[in-house]
């Protein structure tokens, strides 16, 4: 497996919980939008722990962008890249993921599951290509939405909010099930691409089954 060493360019949090961070680019590094690649801290004591992150930016950047969800009250690696800042180094490995694009459909996330779908979304628009594609962006509140200004200008009324502890006026507030499949999506012939917590991802991949959809017209993340 290879490795590479990368200075932090930038690190800033971009929501209560939320962190982003732009790094080195290795000399030949590449990925296809909704590619991750195992990450680890350059630290005696947290080289050897690997975490996967998924590239956030357009492949032709000069650098690269993670968008990592930060959980403080675990001790672990993501705990200690809330701490990290500018100069500090990481450790990337080979690119993977089985999420890619196989044309128009419906992107549902889950929380920090939209992470994925982000460079896909940025390379549609940049192409002009985004139209025909539904995002549904389900979260426990409001404010824990990852880059609602920038979807919002990339999919404009095709981009749908759900919440599952609050309501918000102007958004809907419940949980993605059988009925509102139905209602919202209809046809279940077209692709589906699905990020999210184990669960949230397993839930949702049968209900589309059960609805109708092939798991070749499913896209998870295997």
């Amino acid at each position: 497996m290879n490795s590479y060493i990368v200075k932090i360019l930038e690190a800033f949090f971009i929501t209560h919980d939320v962190k982003r961070f732009l790094v080195e680019k290795p000399e030949g590094y590449d990925f296809i939008p909704g590619q991750a690649t195992d990450v680890s801290i350059n630290l005696p004591q947290w080289k050897d722990i690997l975490r996967p992150f998924t590239f956030t930016c357009l492949r032709e950047m000069k650098y690269l962008e993670f968008t990592i969800k930060i959980y403080n009250e675990r001790n672990g690696v993501t705990k200690m890249l809330g701490r990290m800042n500018k100069d500090d180094e990481l450790i990337l490995h080979d690119v993977f993921g089985a999420i890619e694009y196989k044309g128009p459909g419906v992107f549902i996330a889950g929380g920090a599951g939209i992470t994925p779908f982000i460079a896909i979304f940025r390379d549609l628009y940049k192409k002009n290509l985004i139209n025909g594609n539904v995002l549904i962006y389900s979260n426990k509140t409001h404010e824990d939405v990852i880059m609602e200004p920038e979807l919002q200008k990339m999919l404009k009324n095709n981009f749908i909010r759900l919440f599952t502890r609050e309501n918000v006026v102007g958004f809907r507030s419940l949980r993605i099930d059988r009925n509102y499949l139905i209602d919202v999506i209809g046809d279940f012939g077209q692709n589906f691409y699905v990020c999210g917590p184990d669960e949230f991802v397993a839930n949702v991949n049968k209900l589309l089954l059960d609805l109708g959809a092939t798991p070749e017209t499913i896209v998870i993340e295997k």
